[in-house]
């Protein structure tokens, strides 16, 4: 019976169904092929209802609406000036900026493809008018943008903490240093490919030079309240003084205030638009999360979990060996599935799994999502590649050529990720 409603999900998925509505029909399928299984049409229903009557899936529609103010109020371009100033002159100092730009903002949207429409939209006109080529620009705008499920605060880290029961704010923290791991790696490799290929420094120090003019204090002040924005996220959070759901709320009211009274860059109508647009954004995903978590529980109770871990654990039996079979396998679901999804599906499957070979279970929700961002730069999904030729125009096959050296660069720390387990728990276990 499990063979068959992976099946009708397979035939589903390749019809091109809308992933909610597959993972319903699924969730139905044992009942019609047996009618003495307990989970009938109308359980699957209370199980949607009742899987998102839920105090932390609060947060996301908060953190969804916190970004897209702070996206409409400018304040990308405010992190990205303060990082230009310190290293645009540098060797591969305007890339390298773009990556620190993608890391602090991930820590306001929580959204890759966000984070890569924020950055992308301003970062890749300013470098190519500083001479940088334009495919190379656009795919380092598209690999950067997968810091932004990383890095705290995290849609996907709370949708893994709801299917797994594990601390979102836990999950937040062990999150920080892998995503400065992950942003260490696509520099390095920024460095070598301006190295290889050259800058134009004129226009870099005229850049620079610019920028410098205005003073370090007026830079640094107009950038302040921005980067201030993690401080006051995960300090709250770290601090125990607020949860993730209050942090998130907190989120809100502190992007109106940053950008209608500070940078004043925003008015009310348009806060107003902002709510709408949030609401639209978040609807489809309230919708996959809730057949998402019904399907999770059907499957729960026709021991998905149990038969798919005998199935690993027979062709391998070691620690390492899971941890490499999984990897392999979250890198394939990330190529053709979007995270949430794969997050709800799969949590519920693979973690009794993990955790029965003693993996840490924060430590494994950084590798899924790592895993899982990397989906977001490899076709066909790769849906911050189609982000980032919805900018420029350039075909989504010359842009993704472009991004396998920091795809590898990501996937080398994607490795360390793995098999050092520190990089992911040593803050959380302060």
């Amino acid at each position: 019976m499990l063979g068959a409603v992976f099946a009708v999900f397979a035939i589903l998925i390749i019809l091109s169904i809308p992933i909610g509505f597959v993972m319903g029909i699924s969730s139905i399928v044992p009942v019609l092929l047996n009618p003495a299984f307990p989970a009938k049409a109308a359980f699957v229903a209370r199980q949607m209802v009742g899987g998102v009557d839920s105090t932390p899936i609060i947060a996301i529609p908060l953190f969804v609406l916190s970004g897209i103010i702070m996206a409409k109020g400018g304040v990308s371009d405010k992190l990205f000036n303060i990082f230009a100033y310190f290293v645009g002159d540098k060797l591969g100092g305007m890339p390298c900026a773009v990556v620190l730009t993608c890391l602090f903002y991930g820590a306001i949207s929580g959204s890759a493809p966000a984070t890569t429409a924020a950055i992308g939209s301003m970062a890749i006109p300013l470098m190519v008018k500083l001479g940088y080529d334009e495919v190379f620009t656009s795919a380092i705008v598209a690999v950067s943008g997968g810091l932004g499920v990383i890095i705290p605060p995290s849609i996907p880290f709370i949708l893994f903490g709801l299917s797994s029961g594990v601390s979102v704010g836990a999950l937040f923290i062990s999150g920080i240093i892998p995503g400065f791991l992950i942003g260490f790696c696509l520099m390095v490799y920024a460095v070598i490919y301006c190295k290889k290929h050259g800058q134009d420094q004129a226009k870099l120090d005229e850049y620079c030079r610019q920028l410098r003019n205005n003073g370090f204090f007026n830079v640094f002040k107009n950038s302040f309240w921005a980067l201030l924005t993690p401080v006051v996220i995960l300090g709250g959070i770290y601090g125990g003084i607020v949860t993730p759901t209050e942090a998130a709320c907190i989120s809100v009211f502190y992007s109106i205030i940053v950008c209608c009274f500070i940078y004043k860059t925003m008015d009310f109508k348009g806060v107003v638009a902002t709510f709408s647009e949030a609401a639209r954004n978040y609807a489809p995903l309230l919708f996959i999360l809730a057949a998402a978590l019904a399907f999770g529980r059907v499957l729960t109770m026709m021991q998905a979990p149990q038969i798919i871990a005998q199935a690993i654990m027979s062709i391998v039996s070691t620690k390492i060996g899971v941890l490499i079979v999984i990897n392999i396998f979250l890198v394939l679901v990330g190529m053709v599935m979007d995270t949430g999804p794969a997050i709800l599906i799969l949590t519920p499957i693979l973690f009794p799994l993990v955790t029965s070979v003693g993996v840490n279970p924060v430590h494994f929700g950084v590798i899924m999502i790592v895993n899982l961002a990397i989906g977001f730069v490899t076709p066909p999904m790769g849906i911050n590649l189609f982000v980032a030729s919805s900018l420029t125009s350039i075909p989504v096959v010359t842009i993704a050529k472009k991004a396998l050296p920091l795809i590898f660069a990501f996937s080398i720390a994607l490795v360390l990720i793995t098999f050092i387990p520190w990089i992911s728990t040593c803050l959380v276990n302060l």
